[in-house]
């Protein structure tokens, strides 16, 4: 992309980054690889304890077009506003430490902004490993306009790192919200931001797989109950300000995001964890998870692997193939994604006439 200003706006990348010294340098890298060059970095060094900082700062060093922030740890969110308040692009894209960014995300996510003047776009994202190879979960959605309910019910976009706003949308709403860690509870701050956004912008989706969210052992240590508490605290701020959302949405929001955790636990070799949150799932409504096919192919999994060796439990994930260009190649999972695509529409008309 190429022009005046208006054509080619500034792009604020703001990457808050703790104890990242094994992929920040490929995460940076995958930003100075985009094909759209109008933009800035800001890195926010989280009081990290590794090389983090130092490998930044090499960084700057060779491109002025990143810049390395410092502050005392404080957690995602305060990093991401210290980041946002230091900036000075039109649009901010966000980006985890250790996540990548396949070449024309930058491009294709302005260029929908532009177009459709909405407030945030989000493209589709890939599960790859410590070696940025895909392995075989992805979030993918079509749905587009206004999405409030549609997104209180389950995080469509998937992650932190697939979305791009407007400065004037994240200002509106103050940023992100600090106050989760505070109290206990981080993972939902992303999914929070987004939902205040969408109270008053529309979104835009750009269906192709153009950001790699990383699953590698390092990044899956997490506490899944301080993600529970955060998605909780999310939806008492959504029914304070909605009450007219019927209560089934709740539940459904809730039962959806154990359903997650329990795919997290899965991939964390935790069956017990993994069962945990299956039960929640059912609880929190009986009557979703047991159309779910992942419900029983997580059960059984589980099941299996309390009673037999982990060498010998099938990989029941599809495989993608991924050529040099770094976009998948769809072959068996083409299915799964055609499923999600209409599923996720069908949930957006229901919603959006109730």
């Amino acid at each position: 992309m190429s022009g005046s200003s208006l054509d080619n706006p500034l792009v604020s990348v703001i990457v808050p980054a703790y104890n990242a010294e094994k992929f920040i340098a490929e995460t940076l890298d995958s930003v100075m690889a985009q094909t759209y060059s109008n933009l800035e970095v800001l890195v926010v060094d989280d009081g990290s304890q590794d090389r983090t900082g130092e490998i930044v700062a090499a960084y700057t060093q060779k491109n002025r077009r990143i810049r390395l922030l410092r502050q005392q740890n404080a957690g995602v969110a305060a990093a991401r506003n210290f980041a946002i308040a230091q900036s000075t692009g039109e649009f901010i894209a966000p980006l985890d430490a250790d996540d990548i960014w396949y070449p024309e995300n930058l491009e294709q996510q302005v260029q929908r902004l532009i177009e459709t003047n909405a407030g945030l776009t989000y493209a589709w994202s890939l599960d790859i490993d410590a070696t940025n190879q895909p392995i075989g979960g992805f979030r993918a959605s079509r749905i587009s306009g206004r999405v409030y309910k549609t997104l209180a019910c389950h995080n469509f976009i998937g992650n932190a790192s697939a979305a791009v706003f407007r400065r004037s949308c994240v200002e509106q709403v103050g940023g992100y919200r600090s106050d989760f860690q505070q109290q206990g509870a981080q993972g939902c701050e992303d999914w929070d931001l987004y939902l205040r956004i969408a109270e008053y912008s529309s979104f835009q989706s750009v269906p192709q797989f153009l950001i790699g969210y990383r699953k590698a052992d390092s990044t899956m240590s997490r506490d899944f109950c301080r993600m529970a508490k955060s998605h909780n605290l999310m939806l008492q701020q959504v029914h304070q300000h909605h009450q007219d959302i019927p209560a089934w949405l709740y539940r459904l929001s809730c039962s959806s995001f154990y359903m997650y955790l329990a795919r997290q636990s899965d991939q964390c070799g935790d069956p017990d964890q993994t069962l945990a949150w299956l039960r929640a799932a059912f609880k929190a409504d009986w009557l979703t998870p047991p159309l779910r096919y992942g419900f029983y192919s997580l059960f059984l999994k589980s099941c299996w692997y309390k009673h037999c060796s982990p060498s010998k439990i099938p990989n029941l994930s599809s495989q993608l193939a991924v050529p040099r260009s770094g976009l998948p190649i769809f072959s068996p999972a083409s299915f799964s994604l055609q499923f999600k695509l209409l599923l996720g529409q069908l949930l957006h008309q229901l919603l959006q006439i109730s």
